[in-house]
């Protein structure tokens, strides 16, 4: 597995994979064990020609893709057997809490160059699967940890709901998918949710106090964090159970911080 660019769920999924057996090879800007540097045109291509399986987790930077840009055309002659891109559910915008499926259209939302991104992806290749994300939580990154440090909030907003989608889930459907069919597919949970929810749940498990409820203006958020709550969207998750054979270990948040809070130790 060549895996171009390791964040949060790239690198869990690696670390899965190879307890599995698997050798996976990252490429991140600089090198390192079991790393290539991205700039390193000879050593990527080398790795892309060599691939079985071929997987980008990089967000587009400003207007582009640079995977796209500067290995697109190696990745789309790479003689690999699987090829995926790590997308966002955010190419779906805002759907006044209604459910969104593969079909739904994309691009609506203010992550323009991400829904640009992900329909380049899907062209690049017949084998291409694309998995679009909602908020991804995890060990080390979730509720709990903001509850943690102070920086929860609860913010009035009353009917908006979101969807999550446990870390570990996610390698779960990039596996599955190895001998599934391209395609589409929403990683999700089964439980879309206001964050409030949320975090007054990881809350109660730490025993601390829940924050004060404020309005948006009230929280001082930043500009990005204003604009998470600018959607409201459910993701429905029903075509990578059927093609896949997918279930979300951690089904709604409720079992997801449970686990993520027992790892913690």
């Amino acid at each position: 597995m060549l895996i171009l660019g390791l964040g949060y769920a790239a690198s869990r999924l690696a670390m899965r994979l190879r307890a599995q057996g698997w050798q996976v090879t990252g490429v991140r800007r600089a090198a390192g064990p079991e790393t290539l540097a991205f700039d390193d045109e000879a050593a990527v291509h080398a790795a892309i020609a060599a691939a079985t399986h071929i997987l980008s987790s990089v967000p587009p930077v400003g207007d582009g893709d640079p995977v796209l840009i500067r290995y697109g055309a190696p990745i789309a002659a790479a003689p690999a057997r699987w090829t995926g891109y790590l997308s966002s559910t955010g190419v779906y915008g805002d759907a006044a809490g209604a459910w969104v499926d593969e079909a739904s259209p994309v691009g609506r939302g203010r992550r323009t160059a991400r829904a640009e991104a992900d329909l380049a992806w899907g062209a690049l290749r017949a084998d291409m699967r694309r998995f679009r994300l909602p908020g991804i939580y995890g060990p080390g990154r979730s509720a709990l940890d903001r509850a943690r440090e102070g920086k929860a909030h609860r913010i009035d907003l009353p009917g908006q709901v979101f969807s999550r989608v446990h870390v570990d889930d996610i390698a779960a459907g990039v596996i599955a998918s190895f001998d599934g069919p391209p395609g589409v597919y929403n990683l999700a949970d089964d439980l879309p949710a206001p964050q409030n929810a949320v975090t007054e749940a990881a809350c109660d498990l730490l025993g601390l106090p829940r924050p004060p409820l404020l309005t948006l203006e009230e929280a001082d958020l930043s500009p990005a964090a204003r604009a998470f709550y600018a959607e409201n969207r459910r993701v429905a998750n029903g075509r990578a159970k059927r093609l896949l054979g997918w279930r979300p270990r951690y089904p709604t948040y409720r079992e997801g911080l449970a686990a993520c809070l027992s790892e913690a130790g």
